[in-house]
């Protein structure tokens, strides 16, 4: 392997022997650093099973039921070490259509123009869906009458 600067100059700067550096260097892993790797092997392959949802809480709690020991903040080091950020999905939410690819977009009726020449000539409304025990229920607001008045002043801006 050759290194940036020579490995007698590095050992210098870092007060150690080079016989020293390269003793090291030809040591085994000791075990505290192969149980480490077994465990990031597992904590990776815990977090990709999950297809990426899990946080250190739920791998640390999966390596409990499979009867590995591990504290909670070496899991968390680990994950934090590996870059292993869960992502949390969106929460259910209702809808009351079935999004098929056919369904077109909603018509503008009214181009975004909302002011009107006489009252009463253009109207809004709304309607809320509310979930309860026995199925949806539709509460329809009232329509709101744009006035000719009113839709001049929301344009200029006065």
């Amino acid at each position: 392997m050759k290194y940036a600067y020579p490995v007698k100059k590095m050992c210098q700067w870092l007060t150690v022997s080079p016989s020293g550096f390269f003793a090291w260097k030809r040591r085994e892993m000791s075990a505290t650093a192969r149980r480490r790797a077994e465990l990031t092997a597992l904590v990776v392959e815990i977090f990709t099973d999950s297809d990426e949802t899990y946080g250190y809480r739920r791998v640390h709690a999966e390596l409990g039921r499979r009867g590995v020991p591990a504290g909670l903040e070496l899991i968390r080091a680990i994950m934090r070490d590996q870059g292993l950020v869960p992502c949390q999905p969106r929460p259910w939410r209702a809808s009351l259509t079935e999004n098929d690819g056919t369904a077109g977009s909603i018509p503008d009726l009214v181009n975004r123009d909302f002011t009107a020449d006489a009252p009463g000539e253009k109207m809004v409304g709304d309607i809320t869906y509310i979930p309860t025990w026995e199925g949806w229920l539709a509460v329809p607001g009232h329509r709101h009458r744009l006035p000719h008045q009113e839709g001049r002043r929301l344009r200029d801006g006065r």
